[in-house]
């Protein structure tokens, strides 16, 4: 059985059911695969470790400013 036909046979139960329907498949992947990425950022935090990558890049320039060019 494909992915497509078990979500039509959900949500085929669910509205027989009065249940609400299922997402349809891939409607949060984005969200998944971001929360994959900032994990190993999260659980630093919880251990009392500073952040690295994006975030701590992000609160030091919100901080101190943006660099200014040399040019």
């Amino acid at each position: 059985m494909s992915i497509t036909q078990h979500h039509l046979l959900d949500t085929y139960r669910a509205r027989q059911l009065g249940e609400p329907v299922p997402p349809a498949p891939g409607a949060h992947d984005w969200q998944v695969m971001r929360e994959i990425r900032e994990h190993p950022q999260f659980k630093a935090v919880v251990a009392g470790r500073p952040a690295r990558g994006r975030i701590r890049h992000a609160l030091a320039r919100w901080l101190h400013g943006r660099p200014r060019s040399t040019c």
